[in-house]
């Protein structure tokens, strides 16, 4: 069911507002990185606002200049989109010179997406955007579509604490550990990052996945592998919100939760399952006005339920019980 955008008063935005690691969200919603490029994109479509967001993730940033995979590096699905950009960025001296200044921090909080290939271009890269404008930092330690690095970093709990740890030795800004779905025990990487010092979890990035053109035998991604975003993830996304909030809820680490968020209730789903602000990407290729309808059809939901603030919903989850084998049959 599609949701007509409303109007919000200044009443349903105060319900909606919130308190992210010390940041002011003018909503719970993040516009995921690598779907919004360096922040502007969006804002030339008729409509949209910045405003409507709590944050915006900037594009996955390395130290110096990256080209990215060779093509093709998007493959659509059934129920999602396959990506394998490669990190292609300008370099982290030159988005801090050249595309920070070009960003309105007055509409909304702005957030680097920090990538490397050791732990110190990691920490090198977050000392560069700590002497910068830029809100918070987001630790891209699971990026799957990268041949070094990235994946390989977040499904290894020492690895991600170590780069988490040299991070945190740069900046006293927020930074937020994105974890990776690829892995055997997502709670115990959470716990391991919010040990090394991260304030704030994004739970999940891309699921591995690859397409085959069968007339040619070969993969369709030029990297072979991709990494799986859209509807298709976000039973996964889901149970992983939920696995994580069990470790990061008692200590009061919040978590984005993203993976598949296309509807309003989607998001809400988040919410209930533990997320304290929602990841919006995909979704935007095609539906771009999507952020404000869930703003909408969320302060609707609050009322509906007598509930005064969004963080009210945040793990009102309520588990079957007892719980049974999954197994099918």
């Amino acid at each position: 069911m599609k949701h007509s955008a409303l109007p919000l008063t200044d009443q349903d935005r105060q319900m909606l507002a919130m308190d992210f690691c010390g940041l002011h969200f003018n909503t719970p919603q993040v516009l995921l990185s690598g779907c919004v490029g360096f922040g502007e994109e969006y804002t030339r479509v008729k409509g949209f606002s910045n405003t409507d967001v709590g944050a915006v993730c900037l594009k996955g940033t390395t130290l110096a200049e990256r080209l990215g995979n060779e093509p093709h590096r998007l493959a659509e699905t059934p129920m999602g989109l396959l990506n394998a950009i490669g990190l292609q960025n300008p370099g982290s001296a030159r988005v801090v010179a050249e595309y920070l200044p070009k960003l309105d921090f007055s509409e909304t909080r702005f957030i680097a997406n920090l990538s490397g290939s050791t732990v110190e271009e990691y920490a090198e890269v977050t000392r560069i955007f700590d002497d910068s404008p830029i809100d918070a930092m987001e630790i891209n330690i699971s990026c799957p579509n990268v041949k070094e690095g990235g994946v390989a970093f977040g499904n290894d709990p020492d690895m991600s604490a170590r780069v988490v740890e040299a991070c945190r030795t740069q900046t006293r800004k927020p930074l937020i550990a994105k974890l990776s779905p690829n892995q055997t025990d997502i709670a115990n990487n959470a716990r391991r990052c919010i040990e090394a010092g991260s304030d704030a979890l994004a739970v999940i990035n891309t699921v591995m996945g690859m397409a085959i053109d069968p007339e040619q035998r070969q993969p369709v991604i030029g990297n072979n592998q991709a990494g799986l975003s859209g509807p298709a993830i976000k039973p996964i996304a889901l149970l992983k919100v939920h696995q994580v909030y069990q470790v990061a809820g008692p200590l009061n680490i919040p978590i984005i939760g993203q993976g598949g968020v296309t509807r309003p209730e989607d998001a809400l789903e988040f919410i209930i399952a533990g997320a304290s602000a929602v990841g919006v990407g995909t979704a935007l290729f095609y539906d771009p006005l999507v952020c404000s309808r869930i703003n909408s059809v969320m302060v609707d939901y609050l009322k509906r339920h007598n509930m005064t603030h969004v963080n009210e919903l945040v793990g009102s989850l309520q588990l079957h019980e007892p719980a049974t084998s999954v197994c099918a049959n």
